[in-house]
């Protein structure tokens, strides 16, 4: 026992951040937090966030990376809204963050790096040190530790270079936070020595790690100045086999399943882009499950790969993000040409042009709608979460096999990196996907005593056969020109396009048959409906399920089908006085819903290349159930963080 007596409070959720500079390892450092909370038994969503350049300038603003996770001993949605524990590496760190973390927070600087030379690099005035300041060190408890100086005493007599002594100071501050936090020691101990010592053969480097970690958290538990811990107790979930998993990881599980399922080679086709790459890392690393990776020299080539690779007979699918997509379209339309299936993956990020790399935006949607030349016609999902990109995959795959037709998953950069607990299913409990081969045919004589197959013809959900090259008596035309009805001859007669356009339009259409009715969180009638797609889900529930703790009649619906959507939304609509949508985008999803259902869709709208807030959706919500909507759409103040009007755009 020190002289000072430690307190523990138990809280029901935690907020932390980790900041520093790009070499700082703070997403390694706020991925074993996760995994440690993951382990320990808690619910957990978190939000990586850093810049887009390989090295933006050391000590600025500009380079600071970040990860935030909220842990927490019930169901969560979000990474929170405000921070409770920011950990800050520099003073470029510090000034990046501050404003996010709740008055009475704690934040945790690395003192050692709050040198002259530092702070001018982060923008503060001469002679001044934020640390210092009266006003912060009264709204926050900052605490100073020299965590850089710390490190390099901890391992002095190591014979370690002063460069990789330095590496290693994030384990120091995450040994701290744990103990902060009363997080597991042995995950990240396993983690170390695994991928050290193990994979790249550095055990020396594994127990340099492993000691700063331990001298972290024993600083923590013998310093004077740490008074109070947090525990945050187990959360109440469904018995089962977890792992904690992000979008990218989950996607690619989900389609290495669908290939099981549907008893085909998985043939992945891309070009390295941020944020999808890390679909092509897992999968690269999956050949032992009959996974074929290719990484081609630009993002056509990519989409042609894929398409050949489904011509012959095989699941096919590419990824990439907003640009990426722009260049695959021509080949998209192709495919839906065609009638080929395949699932091209859209990892949205912040636009236009290269934009925003690493940031979160939503506003690929009318581009996967209608980004093709001509009618283009193919179905589009969206995941509503990290663990939902596994469903989604697997979904996408039935969809594209059994309508012959290209899929488009709309995932985003804040799905995509963000994570949470996956409840790994039973394999055998997974329907089989049943593919479109084409049924034997008597043979019928062309005139010449040949048997004839008809390429396009039908079966009741409008899918044309998929047939393989090499197959004898399945030979067919294929290509982009416009294919005649049956036979799939070059045709170019007006009544055949209009046919066969409308045939294309009628397959897509009825997929809605075939998918679930949407769901309504809370009543089914009522005052307000917020609708929203993708990413938005964690936030739009969570502050759903706070305004109608307050008495107020809110209910929420999600879309995961977005083209076509469920055929039960329309009367859903119908059912609710007000209609609002929250969007990462100008508002692209409420354009749709006005012009199909003739509602007065009203839309909140966020491009800042961060995820809705819990609070912006809940003022929302209060507003228009006040209303006092002033019009069309919001945008939320990229200062302040508040709704404020904008006034309509007119045309």
């Amino acid at each position: 026992m020190t002289a000072v007596q430690k307190q523990t409070q138990r809280v029901n959720a935690a907020t932390v951040r980790f900041a520093g500079d790009s070499g700082d390892g703070m997403q390694i450092a706020g991925m074993q937090f996760t995994d440690a909370s993951a382990v320990f038994g808690n619910d957990i969503a978190t939000l990586p966030d850093y810049p887009a350049e390989i090295r933006a300038p050391a000590g600025t603003v500009a380079g600071v990376s970040g990860f935030q996770i909220n842990f927490a001993s019930s169901d969560i949605h979000t990474p929170g809204d405000t921070v409770d524990a920011l950990i800050a590496m520099n003073p470029a760190a510090f000034k990046a963050n501050i404003g996010d973390v709740r008055s009475g927070g704690t934040v945790i600087v690395n003192e050692s790096e709050f040198n002259k030379v530092n702070l001018r690099k982060a923008g503060y005035d001469e002679g001044y040190n934020p640390i210092n300041d009266e006003v912060l060190t009264g709204q926050y408890n900052i605490f100073a530790v020299p965590i850089t100086r710390m490190t390099e005493e901890t391992l002095a007599d190591t014979g370690m270079s002063a460069k990789d002594i330095g590496r290693c100071k994030n384990m120091y501050a995450l040994g701290l936070v744990y103990w902060v936090f009363d997080r597991p020691l042995e995950p990240t101990v396993r983690f170390l020595h695994n991928f050290f010592g193990e994979k790249k053969n550095l055990p020396q480097i594994a127990e340099a790690n492993e000691t700063v970690l331990k001298a972290g958290y024993h600083f923590g538990e013998t310093a004077e100045i740490f008074v109070h811990r947090y525990q945050v107790a187990k959360a109440d979930i469904a018995p089962g086999k977890y792992r904690r998993v992000t979008g990218n990881e989950a996607t690619a599980l989900g389609l290495i399943t669908a290939s099981k399922l549907a008893s085909k080679d998985l043939i992945y086709c891309s070009y390295p882009i941020t944020p999808a790459s890390d679909i092509l890392h897992n999968l690269a690393a999956m050949k032992q499950y009959g996974v074929k990776t290719v990484q081609a020299e630009d993002e056509i080539a990519a989409v042609c790969a894929a398409i050949g690779a489904s011509f012959a007979g095989q699941f096919a699918v590419t990824g990439t993000s907003g640009p990426g997509l722009c260049l695959k379209s021509e080949a998209i339309g192709l495919a839906v040409m065609t009638e080929l299936p395949m699932v091209i993956i859209n990892v949205q990020r912040g636009g236009p042009s290269t934009g925003l790399p690493t940031k979160v935006e939503q506003s690929d949607l009318l581009q996967a709608l209608f980004g093709r030349n001509g009618d283009s016609p193919l179905i589009v999902l969206a995941p509503q979460s990290p663990a939902d990109c596994f469903d989604i995959a697997i979904e996408a795959a039935r969809l594209t096999l059994g309508a012959m037709t290209p899929v488009i998953i709309l995932s985003d950069g804040y799905i995509a990196n963000g994570a949470e607990p996956w409840r790994i299913p039973d394999a055998a409990a997974l329907d089989a996907i049943d593919v479109n081969h084409p049924a034997p045919r008597d043979p019928a004589d062309d005139g010449d005593g040949n048997p004839t197959f008809l390429p396009y013809d039908r079966d009741e959900n409008l899918a044309r056969p998929w047939a393989h090259p090499g197959i004898k008596g399945l030979q067919h035309r294929i290509g982009g020109l416009e294919k005649a009805n049956l036979t799939g001859n070059v045709c170019y007669t007006p009544e055949n396009h209009q046919a066969m356009t409308d045939l294309r339009h009628d397959k897509v259409a009825r997929i809605a048959d075939r998918i679930p009715p949407i769901e309504v969180q809370g009543d089914a009638s009522g005052d307000v409906l917020v609708l929203g797609w993708g990413g938005t889900f964690g936030a739009i529930t969570t502050a759903v399920e706070q305004v109608r703790d307050k008495g107020l009649r809110v209910s929420a619906a999600h879309l995961r089908h977005l083209n076509p959507m469920p055929k039960n939304l329309g009367d859903i609509l119908a059912n609710f006085n007000k209609i609002l949508i929250p969007e990462l985008n100008t508002g692209q999803l409420r354009m749709l819903v006005r012009d199909k259902f003739l509602v007065d869709a009203k839309g909140l709208n966020k491009v800042q290349g961060q995820p809705f807030l819990v609070n912006e959706i809940v003022q929302a919500i209060e507003l228009i159930e006040s209303g006092n909507w002033p019009d069309d759409r919001l945008s939320l103040s990229p200062i302040h963080h508040e709704v404020s009007a904008e006034p309509q755009r007119q045309t």
